[in-house]
């Protein structure tokens, strides 16, 4: 979940606030303005200089107002008409300048809603306790999660926590043998615990939107599925696949692989500090003698293998004298035998001498906090380049992941930053050639040049084109072209994702997470649906296809939430609810624009008497009308339901018809306005 507080009651301001105020026009003050004009509302700025390099070079004449100046000054938001902003984002990079900016801003307008870029989450939490219509966010905070999950490959898109439960956006190509392979259709996959997001026969191809694939699709092997799921109800990211011979066999050489790496990984961790390698070495020693003495006592008098074993170890424990002292043994010892016992002996009294001495260490070490990084990982691993506050961040994330990582810097870390990350101080071309490039899985490139980020970027392409390159860019212009040219890497923008969530926020959007789907922001966003608002009254298909978003958890005050709720389900005042939803879905919202419903229903015939009453209460409940509209339509067969619906709804509802004996089918409207 994004670190944010705040209240999303915002929606029933007064309906002349319909200004925008950014103050701050760096990277993401840029941006903010971008994202806002795509909503259509009036944006001004102000800055206390502007930029000499404009990131968006149209960006000055998409601004109603722009004013040079001290935001926290008085009469500079009187200039920007600050008593007919709905919102202000103060995005400068002096968190305190914004603080003080957002106590004038309200001062001036007790109703503006503030934004504010800032890290201190204890004082952002009292400010919005105390001054409500608040909210605050730290921009490497927000786009951290992006850059982790784009490392951790293809397959997983997006983790988030609700309600206490994890879920998972998971991305999949179907492979022959899979459980829904030749056998299930696409609606099939939708489950209390699980909703498609994208289906399509070319990986290629992916849609940036919702709903653009064929409910009743065969899923066929090749055929890409993305999907959320509650992840904790599920053991494995992908449908379960059915055994076979190669399988089977298959086993002992993913044992012998992991028996490698971990045999890899004790070498390394002996050969990593010297302490190691004694203890090991006097170790193989010891357990060698004693083997062997126990052997040759036994071999040489005949005896038992315990006595022959508690002889040899009397020696070891510097026993010499016990045996052979002042006691003649009843049977004479070889000259050889004695001088092994002798050796034995002095072998043992060393190995004691070692034994305290690691021990002392250990104590020594303990006792002053004398703290080493992990050894470097040999495989499967994510390389970190650049440690910023941002790669911070990105690193911290992927340990929660459980992911193996190791990171690259220019100078040491303080101890207590990242502990538990192996850590290579050096250039990053002479550090490229020690983290094992060869055997990771992928690396994530975030230092503070964008071209140092495309240089190394193509240097590790160079070591190994099949690992996975995430590289960072500050501007959005230059990533776009380099994922253009470079399609192998995955260029993200920090400054472009943190815009999105400043933006939603500014029109009251709570915005829980969010990842990245096929080059597009997908936001988790909550919605508490208040009177008057765009949502007010739908239900939840109407919702679903008619904006374009995903609706993932419903909360009705007086029940429990419930993940992956039933479509049928409607909206009323109180209720909470939250979708997933790209920027121009939250846009439709927000001006309450719905999708045209392009579809009817035209039902020829029940097959029995009681089919004309379930077949109504089914069209009720799946298109919306009244029930008396249903039945009226269920006792004048055949007919054709006055109300259009959206696609996949009418597909639904002609599935559920088919059930209670129903024959329907869909019939496309022409020309719909």
């Amino acid at each position: 979940m994004l670190p944010s507080s705040g209240s999303t009651k915002t929606r029933s301001l007064p309906p002349q606030l319909t200004r925008f105020l950014v103050c701050g026009l760096g990277s993401l003050g840029q941006h903010c303005v971008a994202v806002l004009k795509d909503y259509g509302v009036a944006v001004s700025a102000i800055d206390l200089v502007l930029p000499q390099n404009w990131e968006i070079p149209e960006l000055p004449s998409l601004l109603d107002d722009l004013v040079v100046g001290d935001c926290r000054q008085t009469n500079i938001l009187e200039q920007v008409k600050i008593h007919e902003c709905r919102s202000v984002l103060l995005v400068t990079n002096d968190e305190r300048g914004n603080t003080e900016a957002a106590f004038a801003a309200r001062l001036l307008n007790p109703h503006i809603r503030l934004i504010l870029r800032s890290d201190k989450q204890n004082l952002n939490q009292l400010l919005s306790e105390n001054l409500g219509n608040f909210v605050a966010f730290e921009p490497s905070q927000l786009s951290a999660a992006a850059f982790a999950l784009a490392a951790l490959g293809d397959q997983t898109l997006g983790y988030f926590n609700l309600e206490g439960q994890l879920l998972r956006v998971v991305k999949y190509q179907i492979k022959p043998g899979d459980r829904w392979c030749d056998r299930w259709l696409v609606y099939g996959l939708n489950t209390r615990n699980r909703r498609v997001l994208s289906h399509t026969t070319n990986s290629s191809q992916l849609p940036k939107q919702f709903y653009e694939w064929e409910p009743e699709a065969k899923v066929s092997a090749g055929d890409t599925l993305v999907y959320i799921e509650v992840a904790q109800l599920s053991s494995t990211a992908q449908p379960v696949r059915t055994h076979s011979a190669k399988q089977h066999k298959a086993i002992p050489r993913a044992l012998g692989r992991h028996l490698q790496q971990q045999l890899s990984q004790f070498w390394q961790w002996m050969y990593q500090y010297q302490t190691h390698r004694v203890a090991v070495i006097c170790g193989a020693t010891v357990l060698t003698l004693l083997i062997c003495g126990t052997l040759l006592f036994r071999w040489e008098y005949s005896i038992d293998w315990q006595a022959a074993f508690n002889a040899t170890a009397t020696l070891l424990l510097g026993g010499y004298g016990d045996l052979f002292g002042d006691i003649r043994p009843e049977t004479p010892l070889s000259l050889g035998l004695q001088v092994f016992s002798l050796i034995l002996a002095l072998a043992g009294t060393a190995f004691i001498g070692v034994l305290y001495a690691l021990l002392i260490e250990m104590l020594l070490t303990s006792r002053f906090h004398f703290r080493s990084r992990p050894p470097l990982p040999q495989q499967d691993h994510i390389v970190v380049i650049g440690l910023g506050r941002l790669s911070q961040r990105v690193a911290t994330l992927l340990q929660e992941f459980k992911q193996a990582i190791v990171g690259i810097s220019h100078a040491e870390l303080d101890s207590g930053i990242l502990p538990q990350m192996p850590l290579v101080v050096d250039n990053i071309a002479s550090a490229l050639t020690k983290v094992h490039l060869e055997n990771a899985k992928s690396a994530i490139v975030i230092t503070e040049d964008d071209l140092e980020n495309l240089e190394v970027g193509l240097m590790i392409h160079a070591v190994n084109p099949q690992l996975g390159v995430v590289i960072h860019c500050y501007d959005q212009h230059f990533s776009d072209r380099v994922a253009r040219l470079f399609p192998y890497a995955k260029v993200l923008c920090a400054s472009a994702l943190s815009a999105e969530v400043f933006a939603a926020a500014a029109f009251g959007e709570n915005v829980l997470s969010l990842f990245h789907f096929n080059n597009t922001t997908v936001l988790v966003t909550e919605y508490i649906i208040e009177a008057g608002d765009t949502l007010n009254g739908l239900i939840l298909s109407e919702v679903a296809y008619g904006y374009g978003v995903v609706p993932i958890l419903y909360h009705h005050k007086h029940e429990s939430a419930k993940l992956m709720p039933a479509y049928e389900t409607r909206l009323y005042v109180g209720d909470r609810l939250v979708v997933l939803a790209t920027s121009h879905s939250l846009q439709r919202i927000e001006r309450g624009e719905l999708a045209p419903r392009q579809w009817q229903i035209r039902v020829e015939k029940a097959l029995y008497q009681d089919a004309i009453f379930d077949g109504a209460n089914a069209i009720a409940l799946i298109s919306g009308c009244s029930l008396a509209i249903a039945r009226q339509l269920m006792n004048n067969l055949p007919a054709t339901l006055p109300q259009p619906l959206y696609y996949h709804q009418a597909q639904h509802l002609v599935r559920e018809l088919s059930k209670v004996q129903v024959n329907a089918h869909l019939i496309q409207i022409v020309n719909n306005i």
